[in-house]
């Protein structure tokens, strides 16, 4: 497996680990809809997160935040939809981006809830 695919698992792990913490219940992992992957689905109260993970070894091209454009957000969407309709929910839906950053052998996680908005 390549280093960036590695990196890419440690970071979903370590976004996993810090939703829990938080109180959230991890529904899915790595959930599939058409073209789009959902990277987690929690659930905390009557809050569904979509949570989109990004995780870089360096910022100075950018912010792993701004990885997330228009289409895939689209893709996100849609990929959230059909996740309610098929486990039948009745639940507020939220888009999340958390964002990690590996810093030598350390990583900083910034989770930013409402990362983006939909219409």
């Amino acid at each position: 497996m390549a280093l960036h695919n590695e990196l890419g698992k440690k970071g979903e792990q370590l976004a996993v680990q810090h939703l829990q913490k938080k109180g959230y219940a991890i529904l899915a992992t790595n959930w599939r809809y058409l073209k789009a992957e959902i990277d987690i689905i929690a659930q905390k109260e009557h809050t569904l997160a979509i949570v989109e993970v990004k995780t870089r070894s360096s910022d100075t091209i950018s912010a792993p935040e701004d990885a997330i454009n228009q289409k895939k957000i689209k893709l996100l969407v849609n990929a959230a939809d059909a996740y309610v309709i098929e486990n039948e929910l009745d639940v507020d839906v939220r888009f999340d981006i958390v964002a990690i950053l590996k810093k030598g052998n350390a990583f900083s996680i910034e989770h930013t809830e409402e990362a983006f908005l939909f219409f």
